[in-house]
């Protein structure tokens, strides 16, 4: 009996002194873990991190740099992409004239000579007739209406085609929501007051006063004062009292005629080069396509606010005569954009396309329109109470 317990003691002895060998082998081999861990940590801690590839693009604009909404806007969006991005896309923005001429902005972006572009798709229409539908329409869609269209319309995918072949893709970049008629130096009273009349109007509406007897003239905002002040053009549009104003264009004439009825909704565009924009890893795609998409919204909010105190100053301040077209002369106008627009449609395939597209979405959207905005602003104010001085 007593050897069998002292053999029962020796064997408990040995467990106890194995299982101590492994539990001291075990903190051995974890205390040797985590020492390689801190080492590793510490080296790669002191590793320099990774550097992320940055994209340098240029921005070239139609706008005189940092002019007053059409010009801050793609220096907002500059802002806001390089700060999203962390600095992985860092854009330099350049106004009309100091990288390429104002309307050889597309042409720099299609060929690579810039990234991106900003400006207004009516002014490519003799490379592209069917931007002019991406850009306005007159007796078109408004500012709300068009954004409709193009982002759950069909708008953009056709927008998108119609650039294709010239290595760029279009967003809508801002929009000027309803533009002023113009300034002229004469009383428009009949449609025969626009015959032999030179004017800078583009896209379409330049076809209307074609079509009218005028002569329509292209050029870039920043030769507006000089061409009129000299007599090189007769009368001119640019955008609404926010712009005009920045422009001075009220020192030079006598009338400020409303409404824009050739631009109804003047979207301006963002192009980016096709090459450049596949380039860039998808996460950055998304942030510019999202920064592009808030660019969009807040132009039309600021030129919302902007051009209400602007009129205002012009009217109260500065004197000018405020002028509604005759009814006479709106109507005949309507009647020959319907008929210039058609004509597009039927001498251009891709205008065709878009102007199907566009008719379809206005047919649909414009009964919903006159029973909402436009009943709503009918019985906003008591009648006469809102209408403007004439």
């Amino acid at each position: 009996m007593k050897r069998r317990n002292l053999l029962a003691a020796l064997v408990a002895g040995a467990m106890g002194l194995g299982l101590a060998g492994c539990s001291q082998e075990q903190e051995s081999a974890s205390t040797e873990t985590d020492a390689n861990n801190q080492a590793n940590s510490a080296e790669q801690a002191a590793a320099p991190a990774e550097e992320k590839q940055t994209y340098k693009w240029k921005m070239v604009t139609t706008w005189p740099k940092n002019f007053p909404g059409l010009g801050t806007g793609p220096e907002r969006l500059a802002d806001n992409v390089r700060e999203m991005t962390d600095g992985q896309i860092d854009i330099t923005v350049y106004g009309a004239g100091d990288l390429v001429p104002a309307l050889e902005v597309f042409s720099a972006v299609s060929q690579g000579t810039a990234e991106m572009g900003h400006g207004a798709g009516y002014y490519w229409k003799g490379k592209i007739p069917a931007a002019q539908f991406f850009s306005t329409v007159p007796f078109g869609l408004t500012a709300q209406e068009y954004n409709g269209w193009i982002f759950h319309g069909g708008g953009l995918e056709l927008y998108r085609e119609a650039y294709e072949p010239f290595g760029v893709i279009p967003w809508p970049g801002g929009n000027t929501g309803v533009q002023m008629g113009g300034w002229f130096n004469k009383e428009i009273n009949s449609v025969e007051d626009l015959k032999g009349l030179k004017m800078r109007i583009p896209g379409i509406g330049g076809d209307v006063l074609e079509k009218a007897g005028g002569t329509p003239v292209n050029m870039p905002g920043g030769e507006l004062f000089t061409a009129l002040q000299t007599g090189t053009i007769d009368a001119t549009e640019w955008v609404g009292p926010y712009n005009d104003l920045a422009f001075g264009l009220h020192q030079i004439a006598d009338y400020y005629y409303y409404p824009g009825w050739h631009e109804p909704g003047t979207a301006l565009e963002m192009i980016v080069n096709a090459d450049a924009y596949n380039k860039l890893p998808k996460h950055l795609q998304a942030i510019l396509d999202v920064a592009i998409r808030e660019m969009n919204a807040d132009m039309l909010a600021e030129f919302t606010a902007r051009n209400n105190e602007a009129l205002r100053e012009l009217v109260e301040e500065k004197n000018v005569e405020l002028r509604r077209f005759p009814d006479d002369v709106i109507n005949r106008l309507r009647e020959m954009s319907d008929e210039t627009v058609k004509q597009l449609a039927e001498q251009d395939e891709m205008a065709g396309k878009a102007y199907e597209s566009y008719k379809s979405f206005r047919d649909k959207v414009v009964p919903y329109t006159e029973i909402s905005e436009q009943t709503y602003v009918e019985i906003r104010e008591p009648e006469g109470e809102a209408a403007p001085a004439q």
